[in-house]
């Protein structure tokens, strides 16, 4: 890390290969519900949220400025809006993971689950190109 927010190459190379790493459970979860594996989903679906959740939080750690404010404020610069939305994109997308984990562990029909997570698969996609354009690449 080196200026708030910016980050040195290795920092950059690192974050970029835990995207990759999250794609491809994503891609394992996608794959096990799109068979009807239901005991494969839920075991895909609950790695995925944990690394998630260990993912974001720590690139939230790497965000400048105000960790947790989600609110706009009427003087905030360009790079604070980045980062703001940026940590409010973690939350939907750890709200998504979340409830396709709760849903598909609960008793009953679990078919909206396709539909959530083909909510969770284009905000994870359209997010980490844009971190990547955006923050990563500087």
């Amino acid at each position: 890390m080196t200026d708030a927010g910016e980050l040195a190459p290795e920092d950059a190379d690192a974050l970029r290969s835990e995207h990759r790493d999250l794609d491809a459970l994503l891609g394992e979860f996608l794959a096990a519900a799109s068979a009807g594996a239901l005991a494969a989903s839920v075991g895909a679906i609950a790695r995925l949220d944990d690394a998630i959740r260990v993912h974001t939080r720590f690139e939230e750690s790497l965000f400048p400025g105000a960790a947790g404010k989600l609110v706009a404020r009427a003087d905030e610069t360009p790079r604070e809006e980045l980062f703001r939305d940026l940590r409010l994109e973690h939350v939907q997308i750890r709200e998504l993971s979340g409830m396709i984990r709760r849903v598909l562990g609960e008793p009953g029909d679990p078919g909206g689950v396709r539909t959530l997570a083909a909510n969770l698969a284009s905000r994870w996609e359209a997010h980490t190109a844009r971190e990547e354009k955006e923050w990563i690449a500087g």
